[in-house]
């Protein structure tokens, strides 16, 4: 009935519950691998062992799945690791085992994601220290044009009356000589 009921579009993976049991099945590479399961039974390692079964089927008959002239049973060489499998999954111990790894695979996510939001956060903190060191670079450039003006009107204010001063000396006096020397040379030339 559960087959009968599956399309292309139903879901890849899903539990099913059916009285007492769990049916869960996962569908890829146009397989379908079901499990059925009593109630309780845990629905991760349901899916482990599924996903440990299609692994180990693509690995081994992956290429033989698509021809058209499979035989019948042609799988059932299959049983074997089926079997293997299954007694892996039913002993207490491996699921106890199991329980911890996904224990401490929720440890190793939960400090993946702290290092990751780390990471982001420096990231962040790092483009936000470059568009700071952009800004103060560009303050500084407008510092040093403004300092520099203030300085050349600073030398002018303070020089500027004194060479005002040294030019109006030099006028004067220059014009004052060139009288006496215009002077001189008349007499010069009145007395020859």
């Amino acid at each position: 009935m559960v087959v009968s009921r599956m399309t292309p579009h139903s879901a890849n993976e899903a539990t099913l519950e059916s009285g007492a049991f769990e049916i869960h099945y996962l569908k890829k590479d146009s397989v379908i691998y079901f499990v059925i399961c009593e109630m309780g039974y845990p629905r991760n390692l349901a899916f482990s062992y599924l996903s440990d079964v299609s692994e180990e089927f693509q690995h081994s008959y992956g290429n033989e799945v698509d021809k058209t002239s499979t035989r019948p049973y042609a799988f059932v060489s299959f049983d074997t690791f089926l079997q293997k499998t299954k007694k892996i999954y039913s002993d207490k111990k491996v699921q106890d085992n199991l329980d911890q790894l996904n224990q401490e695979l929720v440890g190793v996510k939960q400090v993946m994601s702290k290092n990751i939001e780390d990471l982001l956060y420096r990231g962040d903190s790092l483009d936000k220290m470059s568009d700071m060191s952009a800004s103060l670079k560009e303050s500084s450039k407008r510092y040093r044009k403004s300092a520099q003006k203030i300085n050349f009107d600073l030398l002018i204010s303070q020089y500027a009356p004194i060479a005002m001063v040294a030019f109006l000396l030099c006028f004067y006096f220059g014009g004052c000589s060139l009288k006496d020397r215009q002077r001189s040379i008349s007499k010069k030339l009145n007395s020859s």
